[in-house]
């Protein structure tokens, strides 16, 4: 029984700390998007990543969202559509088509400093996750769109700020989102605490090992590659600096086990968080790691066609 009192106090303890992370952050950007949008600006820059934007079935101000999620967190973005989403209601397809596109390319200026203590060159990085967001949220809204799927309007668990509020009514709005925040914190650290404890965790490490290895990834990668890809690339390119900069794994297996963590990382605690904003599995999870594996055999074959001077001088950091 105390064994499990601990376990809980352990898990509250670390969404206390992690949410002090996050709330520093999301603070200043819910007081900005205020301020843009009394001054007007929301629909300023809604109207410049409009065209952009529209390629992708979505309207411009989510591109403030992208952009937020971006440059700060997956939480960061989720402020900004909250406080958005009293002026427009989106369809299933448009939230998941969004969500995706975050769930690949967010918190970059942190996870493009881990890939590059792991080796891997800045420029790559961003390419490869901007990129990829972009194509793989331009194939949803494609594939959504043609076959009319996904076209019912998206339900949200956040509460939203109502259209014209007060400044008070804002601020009690805005403690209800941190409160639901925490929540959710703690409960995906419980999940994953759970999840670890019952061996879930080490069985799906198991089913996924054969199929990094099919991409080319050695034995000594494929583990840890699995870590980042599951829980987060924060825990997985830890491992993986350790190991690249000690020279265990080859400049290779690192730069194959970064790419494929940029692309598809954190698949169950980000998944369940998309969720919440009313996006749908088949984009979020089966979609992206569709996606995910399609894109790493492309970047194979890629690397195969070039020596390996190439592969150092343009990819790869001495």
């Amino acid at each position: 029984m105390n064994l499990y009192v601990n376990q809980i106090k352990q898990v509250f303890n670390d969404t206390i700390r992690t949410s002090l992370i996050i709330f520093k952050i999301m603070i200043p950007i819910s007081i900005i998007v205020k301020i843009l949008e009394l001054t007007g600006m929301i629909d300023h820059i809604g109207s410049f990543l409009s065209p952009f934007m529209q390629i992708l079935g979505l309207p411009g101000e989510t591109g403030l969202v992208w952009a937020t999620a971006m440059i700060t967190n997956i939480y960061g973005g989720i402020i900004v559509y909250i406080s958005l989403a009293s002026e427009q209601i989106l369809t299933v397809a448009q939230v998941t088509i969004l969500c995706s596109m975050i769930l690949i390319a967010h918190s970059l200026p942190v996870e493009v400093t881990i890939a590059r203590k792991a080796g891997i060159r800045i420029w790559f990085t961003l390419i490869l996750r901007i990129l990829s967001a972009c194509l793989f949220g331009f194939i949803l809204n494609a594939i959504f769109s043609y076959f009319k799927i996904l076209q019912n309007p998206s339900t949200m668990t956040w509460s939203k700020t109502p259209t014209n509020a007060t400044i008070p009514d804002w601020i009690l709005s805005q403690i209800s989102n941190y409160i639901f925040i925490f929540i959710i914190i703690f409960s995906l650290l419980f999940i994953m605490k759970i999840l670890k404890n019952i061996g879930v965790i080490n069985k799906l490490n198991q089913f996924m090992e054969p199929g990094l290895e099919f991409l080319g990834m050695s034995k000594k990668a494929a583990p840890l590659t699995i870590i980042g890809t599951t829980l987060g690339i924060s825990y997985g390119g830890g491992i993986i600096i350790d190991e690249a900069q000690s020279g265990k794994l080859t400049k290779k297996d690192a730069f194959l086990s970064v790419s494929l963590m940029g692309l598809s990382h954190s698949l169950i605690e980000d998944t369940i968080l998309m969720m919440t904003l009313g996006a749908s599995l088949i984009g979020i999870l089966l979609g992206r790691v569709l996606f995910s594996f399609i894109a790493m055999i492309i970047l194979i074959n890629i690397i195969k066609r070039i020596s390996e001077k190439t592969f150092q001088r343009y990819l790869s950091l001495k």
